[in-house]
């Protein structure tokens, strides 16, 4: 009997960031293989990337970049992670799982090796229940159901738009907390997914993320960090707080949970802070400029949206400081970049 074709095989890319040699892929190889890989090179353009033989992957550095983007290339982070978002842009695909060169397969508590990529595929084909919450976790799942109490007219749920999952060993701290637990790993695994609820924001992790690009991927941008730039570090989460509002106002889904991998090491804490420095005390007006955020009723795309919560961005946060109006502009660069590289296909 043949071997079941790897699910979503032509329908999911993986895009990785790196300034490395992809050595990391050999342990991924046999959940990996089947599936075409973005690589999107940071820092030195000149500087080779090798890639384990026998993965199909198309690899981009920063010449591509501007060669394919032109002025708009400025909305790319450059000697950051965030460049990552620029495997979103190009893709063709479905659906994008996106993972850091530092992340290894994690184990069940059997000892059992987990493949993240599958488990990440079953939480965005599965509906997400954000406008009530289901107390025994996922309730799509074998063994689980909606408890007592649960309203039948919201049991068939929303679509899935974000799957965000978590890590063992090294835990996605901030610096502060990595440099008062510097020892500190994390060996709980939680055998679980939840629907994050809607009106709920969350700290959104890039290193362990896949999302239905259909759905959400121009929402999926990680603004403007790294060289040039007075904030690092918050490009996940500033991509992961738009996102929610807007999958909020769309009626779109995120879970949060499952899968687990390993995250093998941690950064440097001082490095860190000075990367984060302003971020901390921004945060403290990010978030209830998030949680305060709404959207019209004619923002009925994720373009529209985005675009909206840039002016408002522009707007309120601009107040902050002069570089939320830089990162506002970014925002929509981004998009107009977006719709270059992926005109809207008009109905027959």
């Amino acid at each position: 009997m043949a071997a079941a074709a790897p699910p979503l095989k032509d329908e999911l890319d993986i895009v990785i960031p790196t300034i490395r040699n992809l050595d990391f892929l050999e342990m991924w190889r046999p959940f990996f293989q089947p599936y075409h890989l973005i690589i999107v090179q940071d820092g030195d353009p000149s500087k080779t990337i090798k890639v384990p033989d026998g993965f199909d992957y198309e690899l981009y550095n920063r010449n591509d970049i501007n060669r394919i983007l032109g002025p708009k290339a400025s909305c790319i982070s450059f000697k950051d992670s965030a460049c990552r978002c620029f495997g979103y842009m190009v893709s063709k695909k479905k659906y994008i799982f996106t993972i850091d060169d530092d992340c290894f397969v994690a184990k069940d508590p059997s000892g059992k090796q987990i493949n993240a990529l599958e488990q990440h595929i079953k939480n965005l084909l599965c509906p997400s229940t954000p406008l009530f919450f289901n107390t025994l976790y996922e309730p799509f799942r074998d063994g689980s159901d909606f408890v007592r109490g649960y309203p039948f007219s919201l049991r068939e749920g929303v679509p899935t738009a974000v799957s965000h999952g978590l890590w063992l060993n090294i835990p996605d701290y901030d610096a502060p907390t990595q440099l008062v637990k510097p020892l500190e790993r994390n060996t709980k695994y939680v055998d679980a997914v939840l629907t994050i609820p809607k009106g709920t924001l969350f700290p959104m992790c890039g290193m362990n993320l896949a999302f239905d690009r259909d759905l959400i991927g121009p929402a999926m941008y990680f603004g403007l960090m790294g060289d040039g730039q007075p904030i690092g570090r918050y490009d996940d989460m500033w991509a992961g707080w738009c996102t929610k509002v807007i999958c909020d106002h769309l009626g779109l889904g995120v879970k949060t949970g499952l899968p687990y991998i390993w995250h093998s090491k941690a950064s440097n804490p001082f490095v860190n802070l000075k990367k984060e420095y302003n971020g901390i005390f921004w945060q403290e007006e990010i978030i209830p400029f998030f949680q305060a955020a709404t959207l019209s009723k004619d923002s009925t795309t994720v373009q529209k949206c985005y675009i909206e919560l840039s002016k408002q961005v522009k707007e309120k946060l601009g107040k902050v400081d002069p570089y939320f109006v830089k990162l506002a502009d970014a925002m929509e660069t981004w998009i107009q970049a977006w719709d270059e590289l992926n005109p809207p296909t008009k109905a027959k």
